[in-house]
């Protein structure tokens, strides 16, 4: 007889984690404990129901049948008890890890206010954020490896749910003695790197405009393009958050001539199948932002 009265709630909670993020070690830092721990979490509930829940395949756990079922049928569950808990008490009591992840221009431009704002009406949940390209943001998001990404452009993937949060500016700029240089000389022109979904938007831009005979740099990373630009290295195409300081000291100053830039999308994302009340809160902040309101230098 299966000895249901001993199945406690963070056996199905450890179960759940293993089968999204696919290791025993991987859940554990999720969790906050030891492999060690999470290896007994998982005996202990195997012994209780009198069924293997995963077999070894690589250095992956792999559910077995019944383990498959037993996710199926417990993550409804999980994440019902979970809004109750919720509902019960305040959101500002929720506690917990939620991990974040964003490109440099949206950590940037969304999450300064953002996490400011989730630390004065969460203050017992930690923030975990992790800032990389847009590519690696929705695998670490589609492999529950994060719970919600913050990114510039289109972020197309079947198992993500996404939300439209305005747009940032982009802007030509340059230092003031590569923009009195420029008649007399061709500076280089600095863009991300093909590595960013914004390469193709920036290399059009300089093809169209009459600097497309200057020379090209490639770089995946926008402050140090930033610092280059500013000791005289060339001119750079700049999300405008990430400008503003330079602008106000005049350190950096708009190229005359440069072609208009198509403002940036930003969107914010969580799996489809997210079912955690907590990240469905944050998220559902997350797409109230309204990026965009500052035009002005």
């Amino acid at each position: 007889m299966m000895a249901i009265n001993r199945i406690a709630f963070y056996h199905l909670e450890t179960l759940l984690w293993i089968a999204r993020l696919g290791t025993f070690a991987a859940a554990a830092e999720r969790l906050n404990t030891s492999q060690p721990a999470i290896s007994a979490r998982v005996r202990e509930l195997e012994n209780h129901l009198g069924a293997a829940l995963f077999r070894r395949e690589g250095r992956a756990m792999a559910l077995t049948p019944a383990g498959r079922e037993l996710v199926r049928e417990s993550e409804p569950l999980w994440a019902r008890f979970q809004g109750v808990l919720m509902a019960c008490g305040d959101i500002a009591g929720a506690s917990g890890v939620i991990r974040i992840g964003a490109g440099e221009i949206a950590a940037a431009s969304c999450l300064p206010g953002f996490v400011a704002e989730l630390g004065r009406d969460l203050p017992h949940v930690s923030l975990e954020i992790d800032i990389a390209l847009t590519a690696d943001l929705i695998q670490q998001l589609a492999s529950g490896h994060s719970d919600i990404a913050f990114a510039a452009g289109r972020i197309a993937h079947p198992m993500l749910r996404t939300a439209p949060i305005g747009s940032v500016d982009l802007l030509w700029l340059a230092s003031p003695a590569t923009v009195a240089e420029m008649d007399a000389d061709r500076p280089p022109i600095w863009s991300l790197s093909n590595l960013s979904p914004l390469y193709r938007l920036m290399k059009d831009a300089i093809a169209a405009s009459h600097l497309a005979d200057c020379p090209l740099n490639l770089c995946n990373n926008v402050r140090a393009m930033m610092d280059f630009v500013v000791e005289g290295g060339g001119i750079g195409i700049f999300p405008r958050p990430m400008a503003r300081q330079e602008m106000a000291d005049r350190r950096l100053i708009p190229v005359p001539g440069a072609p208009t830039m198509p403002a940036i999308d930003f969107h914010a994302a969580i799996r489809a199948a997210e079912s955690d009340p907590l990240v469905l809160a944050i998220f559902d902040r997350a797409s109230r932002l309204e990026l965009g309101g500052d035009k002005g230098a």
